[in-house]
């Protein structure tokens, strides 16, 4: 074989191992076997910073987006938009949570592995497209909801780390969700959003 052909061969490999690589061999696989925290970042002139957060319970609006994002989530995984997954600022990664449409009452759990939102307002968490579908607002676009850090059942993980909702939640009585609309009302905010800076 000719050191041309060599040369060539050598060229053509290269490049198609140069190509594979920009295709996505180099994700994460979803594990909760590492979380990270990560440190503190600046969006817009504002500093974020990571914290674990055992007890997080905050009331705000959910907003979703798909693959218009790109194709990576913040702690390298691949971004599968029909996955039950959501961006959060500060959060772990990965980090469970519940959410509640304060409209409805209906409550999933979803697994946080990757940033944002990064708008003004008070958006809390963006929702993957599938998570926005399982809680029913995809069509509405953005929902006042609750987000509440939990720790999921073993079968859930394993569910949510395939891409599976997890088991399906009762929804919030009556009683709960007007407690929450109060709260949400006393903070200046509406089940619309429009007391909120427009996002």
């Amino acid at each position: 074989m000719s050191s041309r052909t060599t040369l060539r061969s050598g060229a053509i490999a290269a490049t198609l191992l140069a190509l594979s690589a920009c295709a996505g061999g180099n994700y994460r696989p979803p594990s909760d076997a590492l979380v990270k925290i990560g440190k503190p970042y600046v969006v817009r002139g504002v500093t974020l910073v990571p914290a674990a957060d055992p007890t997080y319970d905050m009331l705000g609006y959910a907003s979703w987006y798909g693959s218009e994002s790109g194709n990576r989530t913040a702690n390298g995984e691949r971004f599968r938009p029909k996955w039950i997954t959501a961006a959060h600022k500060t959060l772990p990664l990965p980090t469970y949570v519940e959410v509640t449409a304060l409209a409805t009452g209906r409550r999933i759990v979803v697994r946080i592995n990757d940033r944002g939102p990064f708008v003004p307002g008070a958006r809390i968490i963006d929702l993957s497209q599938g998570a926005a579908d399982e809680l029913g607002i995809r069509q509405g676009g953005h929902a006042a909801v609750r987000v509440r850090r939990i720790e999921p059942s073993e079968a859930d993980r394993r569910r949510l780390l395939k891409g599976k909702p997890a088991r399906d939640l009762p929804p919030e009585s009556d009683q709960a969700v007007g407690r929450l609309q109060s709260q949400l009302s006393a903070a200046g905010m509406s089940l619309t959003g429009r007391s909120a800076r427009r996002f």
